[in-house]
């Protein structure tokens, strides 16, 4: 709740107008007052009013008359400020850091990455050193005439509901650590963020992409579910944990206790060492999908048996939740021409339908770190009336 609206209801309202009408010239594309008013239902002069106090504090700028083509009198086309609020991401890898500043039209401003090894380094240390390149980055946006809104900071694990614990993030080594910083599951962010910024486009059946599983892999692999356009925690915040769906009941002893995890055939580690390259080797990936356009048996069939493996973790949820499709992302998602086609062929033989909708990330492996940053310009767009106030 923003400042000073205590429970007066006309606070309230003006609260939830001003949300609307951002939100519309948000979504929007070189809208009037006029337009948006027609958009969010509200008078013209209230919509007017609601702008003006928008341009007042820097969230909303005018572009001067719309572009030809516009329907009747043409008006002033709005759209969010380049140098309003921004949000600030942060992402721990196994081996990175990065940190990046996107404004409130999800444009990345400033942006760092570092190569770290944070597999079984304390939290603090690894905090430490993310936190100087929070800084670099929030120094370069303030430089650019924005200002800061919020940081989150994605981990690959599961995150308490206070969102200040990592309970338990077995690749990095890290058990109940506790923080001053917001933190969320990455795969959590990389749904987000292809909610909320590939979402503007169009999946190949012309159709806001809604309800779809997203899928984020590295070394190793956790899935988000976004429901009617909302993100599925389940009832302890742990939905998701895909990568420790049993593939093969029998197979090798995974990281968690059980056996035959899909981390154990479609993580990083495991296809990078059926294809014959060292997990430890600099880049790795890129080595990977080079031997695989080069056409390289061991790398072909290591990301074969992958896509297979992850086309059976993914049938039960598919026939479970009938989602519109599920989305590839993550550093695997580069890696999608070869994972794919075992992919779709297992959900197309254990699918009831025929299989489901399989695609990659429009956001590739940027979307956790996106997603991240614009998660506090989401904060801003679903209540600007504290920025407003000032």
């Amino acid at each position: 709740m923003a400042k000073g609206t205590g429970t007066n209801p006309q606070a309230a309202l003006r609260r939830r107008n001003l949300s609307a009408v951002v939100h519309a010239v948000a979504a929007g594309d070189n809208m009037s007052r006029a337009a948006v008013a027609a958009e969010v239902g509200l008078t013209r002069a209230t919509v007017s009013t609601l702008v003006d106090e928008l341009i007042a504090a820097g969230l909303v700028t005018e572009l001067g008359a719309q572009r030809p083509g516009t329907v009747g009198r043409p008006g002033t086309a709005l759209a969010l400020s380049p140098r309003g609020p921004a949000g600030i991401g942060a992402e721990v890898g196994v081996d990175h850091l990065a940190a990046c500043v996107v404004d409130l039209r999800g444009t990345v401003r400033a942006r760092a990455t570092v190569e770290a090894r944070n597999r079984g380094r304390a939290a603090a240390q690894t905090l430490g050193e993310l936190d100087g390149l929070v800084r670099q980055v929030t120094e370069e946006a303030v430089a650019l005439g924005l200002r800061p809104a919020g940081l989150t900071v994605a981990v690959p694990g599961l995150v308490g509901r206070d969102q200040h614990t990592v309970l338990r993030a077995p690749n990095l080594g890290w058990k109940n650590e506790r923080t001053d910083l917001t933190v969320e599951n990455e795969a959590n962010l990389g749904a987000l963020a292809e909610l909320w910024l590939a979402g503007r486009e169009k999946t190949p059946a012309q159709a806001p992409l809604t309800d779809f599983i997203h899928v984020s892999a590295e070394i190793g692999i956790g899935a988000a579910l976004v429901i009617n356009g909302n993100l599925f925690r389940g009832a302890r915040g742990f939905a998701g944990e895909l990568g420790h769906v049993p593939v093969y009941p029998d197979g090798p002893r995974c990281s968690c206790g059980a056996r035959g995890c899909l981390e154990q055939y479609a993580g990083e580690e495991a296809v990078l060492r059926a294809a014959g390259i060292a997990p430890e080797l600099p880049g790795r990936l890129k080595a990977l999908r080079t031997a695989a356009a080069d056409d390289d048996a061991p790398a072909l069939a290591a990301l074969e048996a992958a896509g297979r493996a992850l086309g059976i973790a993914l049938s039960g949820a598919v026939n479970l939740l009938d989602p519109q499709a599920v989305v590839l992302g993550g550093p695997l998602s580069e890696l999608a021409p070869w994972l794919l086609p075992g992919v779709r062929r297992e959900l197309g033989r254990r699918v009831t339908g025929g299989g489901a909708l399989v695609v990659e990330s429009r956001l590739g492996r940027d979307g956790v770190l996106l997603g991240a940053a614009y998660s506090a310009v989401r904060a801003v767009l679903d209540d600007p009336s504290e920025w407003t106030a000032r």
